[in-house]
């Protein structure tokens, strides 16, 4: 192979590279800005004399409606679509029943579910379907999305390697397997791979990276909280320090043959001064049970109460308490139902009566833990609440439903105070059309010739056209500076390839590397691969690097197919910066910062090329 000279074009692109990684790093603007500033950048330079094949300007932008943006906002609203009609809730609710709030356990399930669904899915709808699943989970929990994010990605990412068809480099290695047989002596020809031959690589490199954040999560993780999080412990410290309330969230195994049994929920709340706010018998769950509600053991409750009242509760009645919240993770997650304030208006028609005269939580689903009024805590006593009268202006703190709360801001008795809770509106009667169009999607996608992006969005043309989504719902589920991030990206890959700079680079590497014995050529071109696919796209760097290491193998009288494998499995080795697809996606929900990556991806760097060559020569 003809060695390349550095051209005055190389050196510009060497240097904006070189701006790319110093922005990204720096974070003096946000990564989405300084990827738009890069592209501008580019075209600009190419208007200069001498340097106008940096980019073709006339193209400068065609990233915007390439296969891989247009796939990733048809996977977006797919992904959206299935959240509506509550099967992305159901998920999560599995995964928080499973896993519980114990963090490693919840990154495994996480995790190895995004694995599975990315080995034959690509990586980034993958992880795409499953960003609000972690988001539910996440408020469920209280651990942070900062916590589970990060390991999502990464095994979306290691999850494409597990076949031939979970990544675009491992879809493409054959063709060009193919392609470089004509052109190589008979000795030397290479046997295409099947679906399942890189299986092993892939379920190793997916086991390690599960256990990688589960044994050192605690320390590469970021440790701030979430958004959601930090709302949710500011919430409970507010109503305390405001109305004295303790709004923790207690559940209650009933035992059969147990004293409860038999009595109604307003025996127990009146006997004891605890709020019942949930009851679950035979499976079936009612949130702000009525007071003429009987209990019938075996049964469970969900209470909150202070914590005197709540203890002399469980004493009475010879009662454990759960160590976390199981049978209502689902209904009492934080995404379902919480605590709000609302305000009683001066023509309201339940004036001068008492929230047991108008059968409050039957009629409005709330359920009240404190009376305000006049600047203070008129009782939070649970029996004096229920017996109190309501002025105008009187603010109650209630426990209720989100869905119970959107309906009561059209009432005129009250005003919703509290703004911030999730108006959802499922729709699960959509559930089928759904499940249709996401199934549609996904067989398209592995049996069909058409392009992924146009599959994809036959699914989420469905959606829209049988209304599982709105239009502006849609248009509301796509992460819009994710698009630009890697919009802007692509004329930047496309000048590194364009400009002989990528093949510069790799001249330069591999000319250290002469007379290196077989073991240290293959990692060398491992390492390349994986620095190569940090500054332009997977399917750019196995294309150019893919002929090289053939190449170099024959030279060294070594296996060419392992050498194009290599390549092909290095390419997801993309762990380092939030230049992949799949990081760029997580990168905003999870407020991660590039630091987060570099420390996070640098330990998963060297895992992934030690894991896979291990591998490789294992299997190979």
């Amino acid at each position: 192979m003809e060695a390349l000279g550095l051209t005055p074009e190389m050196v510009v692109v060497l240097s904006v590279l070189g701006l790319t990684v110093f922005l990204f790093v720096s974070e003096i603007v946000r990564v989405d800005v300084a990827a738009i500033i890069i592209m501008v950048l580019l075209g600009c330079l190419a208007a200069l004399p001498g340097l106008e094949n940096l980019v073709d300007v006339r193209h400068l932008f065609d990233g915007f409606g390439s296969n891989a943006v247009i796939s990733i906002i048809a996977v977006m609203i797919i992904g959206a679509g299935l959240d509506r009609t509550g099967v992305m809730s159901s998920v999560a609710a599995w995964i928080t029943k499973v896993g519980g709030r114990t963090e490693g356990r919840l990154i495994a399930l996480i995790s190895t579910t995004v694995g599975i669904i990315s080995s034959f899915m690509q990586n980034v709808g993958a992880a795409a379907l499953f960003l609000p699943v972690v988001n539910r989970v996440a408020v469920r929990t209280s651990v942070p999305m900062s916590r589970l994010l990060m390991p999502m990605g990464f095994c979306a990412i290691l999850g494409g390697t597990i076949t031939m068809v979970g990544s675009s480099p491992l879809i493409l290695l054959n063709d060009l397997i193919l392609g470089i047989n004509e052109t190589i002596p008979e000795t030397s020809k290479m046997k295409t791979f099947e679906i399942f031959d890189v299986s092993p690589i892939g379920l190793a490199l997916v086991a390690t990276g599960i256990l990688y954040f589960i044994v050192l999560g605690k320390v590469v993780l970021p440790k701030s909280p979430g958004p959601q999080v930090s709302r949710g412990r500011s919430l409970l410290k507010y109503y305390e320090r405001i109305y004295g309330l303790k709004g923790e969230i207690h559940e209650i195994a009933i035992p059969a043959g147990d004293d409860c049994n038999g009595k109604t929920i307003d025996d127990l709340e009146q006997s004891f001064g605890i709020q019942i706010i949930a009851m679950s018998i035979g499976g079936k769950t009612v949130m702000e049970p009525t007071r003429d509600l009987v209990i019938s053991a075996p049964a469970h409750l969900a209470v909150i109460g202070e914590p005197s009242k709540f203890k002399a509760f469980l004493t009475d009645n010879g009662l454990t308490e759960a160590p976390r919240l199981t049978v209502f993770a689902a209904s009492l997650g934080g995404d379902k139902s919480g605590i709000a304030e609302v305000v009683i208006t001066p023509e309201a028609s339940i004036i001068r009566k008492t929230g047991r005269e108008i059968w409050i939580r039957r009629i409005f689903g709330l359920a009240p833990l404190v009376i305000y009024r006049g600047g203070e805590v008129l009782t939070r006593d649970r029996a004096e609440i229920g017996r109190t009268a309501y002025q105008a202006g009187d603010l109650l703190v209630c426990h209720t439903t989100w869905a119970e709360l959107t309906r009561l801001e059209a009432n005129k008795d009250f005003v919703v105070v509290t703004s911030d809770y999730p108006r959802e509106v499922l729709r699960p009667e959509k559930l089928r059309w759904a499940l249709l169009f996401f199934t549609i999607a996904l067989g398209l996608v592995l049996f069909s010739d058409l392009r992924l992006s146009l599959c994809l969005l036959v699914g989420a043309v469905g959606m829209i056209v049988t209304r599982v989504l709105s239009i502006e719902e849609a248009y509301d589920a796509v992460s819009w500076n994710t698009v630009f991030l890697l919009a802007s990206l692509i004329p930047l890959g496309q000048a590194v390839q364009a400009t002989g700079t990528a093949q510069w680079i790799a001249d330069q590497f591999l000319t250290l590397l002469n007379g290196a014995p077989i073991w240290m050529l293959q990692a060398a071109v491992a390492v390349l691969a994986t620095a190569f696919t940090l500054v332009m796209s997977n399917v750019g760097a196995t294309v150019l690097l893919v002929p090289f290491a053939v190449n170099i193998a024959i030279g060294a009288n070594a296996d060419p197919a392992l050498f194009a494998l290599t390549v092909a499995i290095s390419t997801s080795n993309s762990f380092l910066i939030p230049t992949h697809q799949v990081n760029a996606l997580i990168m905003g929900p999870g407020a991660y910062k590039v630091a987060d990556f570099m420390r996070a991806g640098g330990v998963m760097t060297i895992l992934f090329l030690i894991v896979s060559l291990v591998m490789l020569n294992l299997v190979f």
